[in-house]
């Protein structure tokens, strides 16, 4: 190290023994000397300390960080030697600092662009990209720096690969030795045992379609990830990553045109899959909610259907749609027992219709309420269809994610959901229920996560038969209809009194109304009130589904587990065409949905109503009822004038249907009845 190389290291040694001789000591404390270490450090904390020092690390990265890298080397040494009597430290030979650009100026648009905006101007300052990883490649190893020696002077310097000509090394046309009278050397030897060589990734990663326009394609950017920054991240994560934008180029190629193709070399990459439940909602907000339920405490039904008139306002009625979809997108509480086995939380809806029932308005409102959200076909938008595929790149394999990966933790709506490949026919039954695809594809052996809501909308097969079971009208297997917590059958019958209400309710949209009290009721409930807050984007704060997602972990009261256990029985004895959804999954449904109405309700508590309620969903779900014989066409349900009222009729059926279980016939509910 010369000596203007040293004094531009010495003031960064001296900020990280300041801020961060903690990490320092816990670098020199690890006893393998081999490894890479991070050293974390916040640029909002370098821009207080040394504004100036900040802005060459920003304008100048390629430089600033590799004299960042040599300061930490230099500062751990000095820790080293003054280590407490007793602590036995050992000399690192790999250290990299890691820049967290989290809450500086440098996550402003100028300088934190989307994908599809990366453009010349950004190439060689410190650039941060959001986006999802859909490719991850192979670990490899690269040569990273390597000593060479003047023949003439003797003269050691190191050679750096460049990027930019697919990791070649280019020695330089003579001698770079800085002495009075230039050496002018042109052949150069390697240093035996100098070469430095670091391990390698490449992942690909792209914007995200909730923040693009209609009609706008999703651009994506490879990103090549080193030394502790690999495999830190899988296809299907939600990743923000911090690097030099650069380009690479084949020098193998004669008589083609040149062309750069862009590429970040990371140098923070930060995961935001688990930051969806860390977003805190405003006091306020949370006040209104609680304002809201005590306003209707003697009425809680009718408070709720408030909520659910705010899913979908454009269609007018099809309560049993809103209510399915609100509890879907809520979902239950994940259950893990003593075995470690784990029940799944999130629940899956499907919509069998015929066209022009408003399917494929319901999938794209409830993917707008999501945080996460994926929209594709059964077809699938590209090769890796629905599930995950292995794509040779390069001469390299690697994975491809699905709509279901890439939805992780979120939402995926599948329309024509009877349309998909084969492949992804053998897997979606692991991905739905285990929420995980196990993947052996060219060597690739793996398990990725797909910890998400299914929301499906298909077509029946020609006419629907009510005669014909739901496996045969749709083409889907009884085992894959038995995933859906909720298979809801839209037939667009005659109904002349529901036309005539349907087409007044169209004809009146575009006059003057008035308004009752339900329908600025229902205004309260908009699209911000009810979706998930953004994490990055400043997102609306204070949605229902949100909070009452993350605050609200109810639990099941005696009642309830009684009147669920009953159903399931009586389900059990009955012969109904969904036999082969009677089964413990119709048991674990009516659990996920009955903690999702609690939650709906704003309650910790699953209560009676809740489970009736959940019994009420699965009915819907049946073509022909063995409980409820008046459910009806879920295409015409429509909001009561007094919804609490006819759950007392709807609940006094059911419970006298379940009389004939000999457990529940004890219960003190009964006698408590209307006769």
């Amino acid at each position: 190290m010369d000596s203007k190389e040293a004094d531009e290291v010495k003031p960064l040694a001296e900020f990280l023994i300041r801020h961060h001789s903690e990490q320092l000591r816990s670098i020199v404390l690890s006893s393998d000397p081999k490894l890479h270490y991070p050293l974390y450090i916040d640029f909002a904390e370098l821009m207080d300390e040394n504004p100036q020092l900040a802005h060459l690390v920003f304008s100048q990265p390629t430089e600033y960080l590799r004299h960042f890298d040599q300061a930490a080397l230099w500062a751990h040494k000095i820790v080293l030697e003054n280590l407490n009597f007793g602590e036995k430290g050992i000399q690192k030979k790999y250290i990299h600092v890691r820049i967290n650009v989290c809450g500086s100026p440098l996550e402003y648009p100028e300088t934190f662009p989307s994908i599809g905006r990366v453009r010349v101007k950004h190439r060689g300052i410190l650039l941060t990209l959001k986006g999802t990883v859909i490719r991850s490649g192979t670990i490899k190893m690269y040569e990273g720096e390597r000593m060479y020696q003047c023949r003439k002077c003797k003269h050691e310097f190191p050679v750096y690969p460049e990027l930019e000509s697919r990791n070649s090394i280019t020695l330089p046309s003579f001698c770079p030795s800085m002495r009075s009278k230039p050496c002018e050397g042109m052949r150069f030897d390697c240093v035996d045992e100098t070469v430095i060589r670091h391990d390698y990734q490449e992942i690909k990663i792209q914007e995200s379609t909730q923040a693009l326009g209609v009609g706008a394609i999703p651009r994506s950017i490879p990103v090549i990830l080193k030394d502790d920054l690999v495999d830190i991240v899988k296809a299907g994560d939600d990743v923000i990553v911090s690097g030099i934008l650069t380009a690479k180029w084949s020098p193998d190629l004669k008589d083609v045109r040149c062309n750069l193709d862009p590429v970040l070399v990371a140098n923070h990459v930060r995961r935001t899959n688990g930051l969806k439940s860390d977003i805190n909602i405003p006091n306020d907000i949370i006040m209104k909610f609680n304002q809201f339920w005590s306003d209707f405490k003697d009425t809680p039904l009718k408070g709720r259907n408030a909520i659910l008139r705010g899913i979908c306002p454009q269609i007018f009625g099809l309560f049993t749609v809103k209510l399915a979809v609100a509890l879907t997108l809520i979902g239950g509480v994940q259950h893990v027992d003593a075995s470690g086995t784990k029940i799944r939380g999130e629940s899956h809806l499907l919509l069998v219709g015929d066209p022009g029932t408003g399917k494929s308005q319901f999938l794209k409102f409830a993917a707008k309420l999501s945080n996460r959200s994926v929209i594709t076909t059964g077809l699938g938008s590209t090769s890796a269809g629905l599930t995950v595929t292995a794509v040779k790149d390069g001469g390299e394999w690697m994975l491809e994610a699905g709509a279901l990966v890439l939805a992780d933790g979120g939402l995926c709506c599948i329309d024509e959901f009877d349309s998909m490949r084969e492949h992804d026919r053998a897997t979606i039954h692991e991905a739905m229920e285990q929420q995980t695809i196990s993947v052996a594809k060219a060597g690739l052996v793996t398990t990725l996560s797909t910890r998400t809501i299914v929301f499906g909308a298909t077509n029946p097969k020609g006419q629907y038969d009510p005669d014909q079971t739901l496996s045969v009208n749709t083409a889907l297997s009884g085992p894959l209809l038995s995933r859906f917590d909720i298979v809801l059958v839209l037939l667009d019958t005659k109904n002349p009194e529901w036309d005539a209400v349907v087409s007044s309710h169209i004809l009146a949209e575009g006059e003057s109304d008035n308004g009752d009290s339900n329908d600025d009721l229902a205004n309260i409930w908009t699209l911000d009130m009810l979706r998930r807050p953004s994490v990055l984007e400043g997102g609306p704060t204070g949605k229902y589904i949100h909070y009452v997602k993350g605050y609200f972990r109810p639990v099941l009261t005696k009642e309830a587990e009684k009147v669920i256990s009953s159903y399931y029985q009586l389900q059990r004895r009955s012969a109904t065409d969904n036999a082969a959804r009677t089964t413990v999954r119709m048991l674990e449904s009516l659990i996920r949905l009955a903690q999702a109405h609690a939650r709906l309700m704003f309650r910790n508590e699953v209560k009676r109503l809740d489970a009736i309620m959940a019994i009420l969903c699965i009915e819907s779900s049946m073509t022909t009822s063995a409980i409820v014989d008046s459910v009806g066409n879920a295409l015409h349900s429509n909001f009561t004038e007094n919804p609490d009222q006819e759950y007392t009729k709807q609940e006094t059926l059911i419970l006298e249907k379940l009389r004939s279980i000999d457990e529940f016939s004890d219960m003190h509910i009964i006698e408590e009845l209307p006769r």
